[in-house]
């Protein structure tokens, strides 16, 4: 895919929705961390009915490190993975509030340092907390990304790499978003909804549906 074309399928996404935000609740950056943790494998849907319940009652890294695992786990029990992740998080809690003074970092080493905490959720949490051009690539933007011929790569780190490299810097804070909730709803993984697709007649995928 070259340049122009690139930059005319983020164009129209943009145009398409101009502040895109995640679908996850939250109202601090400690609060996008834990929701992000918890959402590895689990839909941002159920993550947001546990901590709906769970934030106000526990929102801050003392507060839910006060609530202990079998506290935490009575909130997110719905969740898949609830009992690994429960560890993870009361775990990550005592090192923000031993090492960062109860604060989430704005650093993608000491987040990844973090138990539970991979890259994929230390570049959410800096994109969308605090602002960075940081691209996470999940299943979704994986899928689009190879699809479209947007980015192509054998694996998620190949197409962040990529991703960072085409992506004009005006569209990189964004471009995260706008593509996982591309792949979400319309480029979906068993059959893409191209006769709907904003992008149809210029993304590359030559497979392409009516639906």
């Amino acid at each position: 895919m070259n340049t122009i074309k690139r930059k005319q399928i983020l164009t129209r996404l943009r145009d398409n929705n101009p502040h895109p935000e995640t679908e996850l609740n939250f109202s601090s950056p400690f609060e996008l961390l834990v929701a992000v943790t918890l959402s590895a494998q689990a839909t941002d849907v159920s993550v947001n009915k546990a901590t709906d319940k769970l934030f106000p009652v526990a929102n801050t890294p003392e507060a839910i490190y006060a609530l202990g695992v079998d506290g935490l786990k009575n909130y997110i029990r719905t969740i898949g993975l609830y009992n690994s992740k429960a560890e993870n998080v009361i775990k990550a809690c005592k090192m923000l509030i031993d090492l960062h003074n109860s604060e989430v970092p704005q650093d993608r080493d000491a987040l990844v340092a973090l138990p539970g905490v991979g890259r994929k959720t230390a570049n959410v949490v800096l994109n969308t907390a605090f602002g960075w051009p940081t691209i996470a690539v999940d299943t979704h933007i994986f899928r689009v990304s190879n699809r479209t011929k947007l980015a192509m790569g054998k694996n998620v780190d190949d197409v962040e790499k990529k991703l960072l490299k085409v992506v004009p810097a005006e569209f990189k804070v964004d471009v995260h978003h706008w593509l996982i909730l591309h792949g979400r709803y319309t480029c979906i993984a068993r059959k893409p909804r191209c006769g709907s697709c904003l992008i149809e007649d210029l993304c590359e995928f030559k497979e392409k549906t009516n639906y």
